[in-house]
């Protein structure tokens, strides 16, 4: 799921070297995914009213379906 929403994030900033992806397990069926971006590039990442954070927080959790955990995005500021 890491590999996934790093392309998806580094595909929509500016500058793609900044983007950091990693994952903490909460518990067995809990995985914590966070997002840290450039801040000049933290808006194209969240989008207007927050529609590109929805959409990819929607792929995650559809991509993520059969594997029977819950995937939580979290964004966040350097």
């Amino acid at each position: 799921m890491e590999e996934l929403v790093k392309y998806i994030v580094k595909s929509i900033v500016d500058k793609p070297e900044e983007v950091v992806v990693s994952q903490e397990v909460e518990s067995e069926k809990i995985v914590i995914v966070n997002i840290s971006v450039a801040p000049e590039d933290m808006g194209k990442v969240i989008g207007k009213g927050g529609k590109v954070a929805s959409s990819i927080r929607t792929i995650v959790k559809t991509a993520s379906a059969k594997s029977g955990k819950r995937f939580i995005v979290k964004i966040n500021e350097n």
